[in-house]
């Protein structure tokens, strides 16, 4: 199966995440970010849209990909990943 990024971030700016944040009470995600929920508490991240060209980030969409295809009904990416595993990864890129 394929990977296209182009296709995630078309689909991250088409959300209309600014308004679905406000509906549940949720900050505001500024331009060139995207919200994605992570772990089975599905905690929330606002993330650059940079960050989507990393390879590790790669393969966690492609898994995302794989296991929801890209229906994503909270409004940002799932991603199949631990929080730990996620916060750790998040580290190395600061």
């Amino acid at each position: 199966m394929g990977f296209r990024l182009e296709k995630i971030v078309n689909a991250v700016q088409n959300l209309g995440l600014s308004s679905l944040a406000t509906d549940q009470g949720l900050s505001v995600v500024r331009k060139g970010y995207c919200a994605v929920y992570v772990g089975e508490s599905q905690r929330r991240f606002v993330i650059p849209i940079a960050y989507l060209n990393q390879p590790f980030f790669k393969d966690l969409l492609s898994e995302a990909e794989e296991e929801f295809g890209y229906n994503h009904p909270m409004g940002g990416l799932t991603i199949p990943c631990s929080d730990d595993k996620f916060i750790d990864l998040l580290s190395h890129l600061n």
